[in-house]
């Protein structure tokens, strides 16, 4: 299978085949340069097409780093054959790196605020990953070639003013997700049912909001609300969230499934 024939298969937007030939291109530099290639930040939806692809090409060597483990944005690193993957991780000089912007503990800034504001410089979405915000600070991933563009030119957010410095990456303080369990019983594992379970709606609204394209299944659109759900599957819904099925635990004496489930909140 060549390169064309390769994203007639995985592609399945216009949109979607940019992305794929960009990471394929990444992986054609560190292959036959050898020379270590990354893509920019990508979603965790756009993970998930570049993983199906790479396992449709046999899995080359890569990795997801997001700078600190469990981050939701990443980037796709392709690796030479010299490069150990631990020496990519330690590399201090590494394609992502980190700024920690300082305001008053009291202003009231969002993410969205602290988005908004980074973009508003030009720098577009995919040179950002994640950004974790806390009181009177936010620490900030993005692509070390736009480093230097936010150390001289992010002033503020908001009215707010900000102090600015480059941090490494082990100064990173991500808390951990929020979540509620949810323990709960289904007649099937349906995704329609853990749906409705997961986010406390009726299995026919979840089943409408499958069918209205908002619905996805380990961050890839499913519009089957009969589809077979498993432990470990993430089910996110445009307007309510995300949640994991944490376990499966068998089926009552009734022939319900019992089920862990794990909302972010």
């Amino acid at each position: 299978m060549n390169k064309t024939e390769l994203l007639n298969k995985c592609a399945r937007s216009g949109e979607e085949r940019v992305l794929l030939a960009r990471a394929l291109d990444k992986l054609e530099l560190a292959q036959n340069r050898s020379v270590p290639a990354c893509t920019p930040f990508l979603s965790p939806g756009e993970q998930a097409s570049v993983t199906d692809l790479l396992n449709a090409w046999g899995r080359p060597r890569h990795l997801f780093f997001g700078g600190y483990e469990g981050a939701e944005r990443a980037v796709c690193a392709f690796l030479p054959d010299w490069q150990e993957e631990s020496d990519f991780l330690a590399d201090p000089e590494g394609p992502v790196a980190a700024l920690e912007a300082a305001f008053p503990a009291d202003a009231e800034l969002s993410h969205r605020d602290i988005l908004g504001a980074l973009m508003g410089l030009g720098i577009t979405r995919e040179k950002l990953g994640d950004i974790l915000l806390d009181h009177g600070r936010c620490q900030v991933l993005v692509l070390r070639d736009a480093l230097p563009i936010l150390l001289s030119q992010w002033e503020s957010a908001g009215r707010w003013k900000m102090k600015l410095r480059e941090i490494p990456l082990e100064q990173l303080e991500a808390k951990p997700p929020q979540v509620k369990t949810i323990r709960d019983t289904v007649a099937a594992l349906r995704l329609d049912a853990l749906l409705a379970a997961g986010f406390s709606t009726s299995r026919s609204k979840a089943a409408d909001l499958v069918s209205a394209g908002r619905v996805s299944v380990n961050h890839r659109e499913c519009a089957k609300a009969d589809r077979t759900v498993g432990e470990g599957d993430v089910l996110s819904c445009r307007g309510l969230g995300k949640c994991v099925v944490k376990e499966v635990l068998g089926q009552s004496k009734k022939g319900r499934f019992m089920l862990v489930l794990e909302r972010y909140i």
